[in-house]
């Protein structure tokens, strides 16, 4: 039973990549006219929506902004009750799957609607002939196995986006017409690691995809360029109405089927009366003509009230939606199936500063976030987020110089043994010396620059807590980064904030480099670790 709760609790974490701050700050006191919402970050947009919701009704909503995992999981250990009024994701079929969390849910309240399509710029769609023609998932992964074309999507333990591709490839690829099961799985594999093999883009969350595809298409990102995006709806539509894509995104709606997002607005049973009420004044609202107008024109989703036309930016064909899994062991076959035999094997350095400033608990936060990724922590997300079968390390720990490299290759079979290596690694790092970050991260680009272009989806960890202070500096690093080859301007460096870490420098090494930042100075490094996961 723990086992499949913590399979289930680590499948509701597809959803929007978001971190989590409920647990950090006590839920105001309930009191008429305020809802206390415990939400997935993407529904910040919603925010002038409900602004004039407010006006229109009296009911403020309060956000809590959680990761579907730590919402379902609030639930589920009674965590939520008294704190949280409703829920709000951008589905409910993660917590429905735990029986203590979907007893808690009471009226669920359809809001808006987004189905998971393919976009693809105008030029590479009319290239494949798919403009203005049926297109099943199975020409899709036929052509990404021919590598006729390109994509980014999200990775399916992080983001309900990649999740619900995976499951609608998957699903479509059968073709039995019911929901995939865990024995069908494997007949479909051969199909999905062709589709796989033409991502070229990996993300914790469908925002920053979409914002790193921009940058690539606009060349602010030194990463090739990308033909497409497997997304939202909401977010194509999105990107294309911003208007800085060169060319706009044409949207493949696949003729056997999609997954769709449709963000019921959820209250809790145990909510008091007035909550309860406040759900539906607001939920009333929210579903009116007007605002569901409004609502489609500010964020791109459609409206779930039936007799609210379309506008023309969306197709109005009728769209097919395809069956979700609905046990546990289908969930946990196709993500382990996908990290361990389908998804394009990676390559990451992770240079890690061991200065003198980490002794103590900071060099003990470190050695516990890379245990945890040898699957030390097999619980909720720990399952999907450590390293996998076919997955290239390498650690390069730095003081005044870098030391070192140790590098690590999982097999895909019995991969026990090298993960106890990688945990006898971390386990065997100690602190002291200054701090050379510049000489250490070309260090990694170095390594980098000696490994084969094997296809592999390649990125850097750069992790510190303090100023550089020995070796090359960030000038220099800037010198050196405009003068690699392609390839390596491409390979994206995720920097760690920790400690006194310089924030200004490490915002630009993530700019330059197409990564991103990620700020572990007030959150567990264990936690900010396995996020990084899901853009490796």
């Amino acid at each position: 039973m723990k086992r499949a709760l913590a399979t289930v609790l680590a499948v509701a974490a597809l959803v929007a990549g978001c971190s989590s701050d409920e647990g950090e700050k006590p839920a105001s006191p309930a009191e008429p006219g305020k809802l206390r919402v415990l939400a997935g970050s993407e529904l910040a947009d919603l925010k002038p929506v409900l602004e004039q919701a407010a006006q229109a009704t009296g009911v403020h909503v309060e956000f809590t902004f959680t990761g579907t995992i730590e919402g379902a999981e609030t639930l589920a250990s009674g965590n939520a009750d008294g704190r949280y009024d409703a829920v709000w994701f951008s589905s409910n079929r993660y917590p429905q799957a735990l029986p203590e969390a979907a007893r808690r849910l009471g009226t669920q309240t359809k809001i808006m609607t987004s189905p998971v399509v393919l976009g693809l710029s105008r030029s590479k769609a009319t290239e494949l002939g798919w403009v203005n023609k049926p297109v099943t998932w199975s020409d899709i992964a036929k052509a990404a196995a021919d590598k006729r074309f390109s994509y980014g999507m999200t990775d399916p333990s992080a983001s309900n986006s990649g999740f619900s591709a995976l499951v609608g490839v998957a699903s479509a690829l059968a073709g039995t017409g019911s929901a995939i099961s865990a024995t069908e799985i494997s007949a479909v594999t051969p199909q999905l690691k062709g589709f796989f093999a033409a991502q070229a883009m990996r993300a914790g969350s469908s925002g920053w995809l979409s914002e790193a595809y921009q940058r690539r298409a606009t060349g602010e990102d030194p990463g090739a360029k990308v033909d497409g995006l497997i997304n939202y709806e909401s977010v194509l539509l999105s990107l294309n109405a911003g208007g800085k894509l060169p060319e706009p995104l044409t949207l493949i709606y696949p003729s056997d089927g999609v997954v769709t997002a449709d963000y019921p607005l959820t209250a809790l049973k145990d909510a008091p009366e007035h909550a309860r009420s406040d759900h539906r004044k607001l939920t009333d609202h929210l579903r009116s003509p007007d605002v569901q107008r409004d609502i489609m024109s500010r964020t791109h989703r459609r409206p779930a009230v039936p007799n609210v036309e379309l506008t023309k930016d969306f197709t109005a064909q009728t769209l097919v939606e395809l069956p979700f899994p609905a046990t546990e062991q289908a969930f946990d076959a196709l993500l382990m199936a996908y990290f361990d035999e389908i998804r394009r094997p990676s390559r990451t350095v992770y240079v890690l500063d061991v200065s003198g400033s980490m002794e103590g608990k900071r060099i003990q936060d470190l050695r516990g976030a890379l245990v945890g990724l040898t699957g030390a922590n097999n619980d909720l997300v720990g399952r999907y987020r450590r390293f996998h079968g076919r997955e290239e390390v390498t650690f390069i720990p730095f003081s005044e110089q870098p030391q070192q490299p140790i590098s690590f290759s999982v097999p895909e079979s019995d991969p026990q043994g090298e993960l106890d290596r990688i945990k006898g690694a971390a386990e065997d790092l100690d602190a002291g010396g200054g701090t050379a970050i510049y000489s250490s991260l070309d260090r990694a680009y170095q390594l980098l620059a000696a490994q084969p272009d094997d296809g592999r989806v390649t990125s850097i960890v750069l992790m510190t807590d303090g100023e550089n202070n020995s070796g090359q500096d960030y000038a220099d690093f800037e010198r050196a980064q405009a003068n690699r080859d392609a390839r390596l301007k491409g390979v994206p460096v995720f920097t760690v904030l920790f400690g006194e870490g310089n924030k200004d420098e490490m915002d630009n090494v993530a700019r330059r480099t197409g990564g991103k930042v990620f700020d572990a100075r007030e959150a567990d490094l264990r936690q900010v670790f396995r996020e990084i996961r899901g853009y490796q």
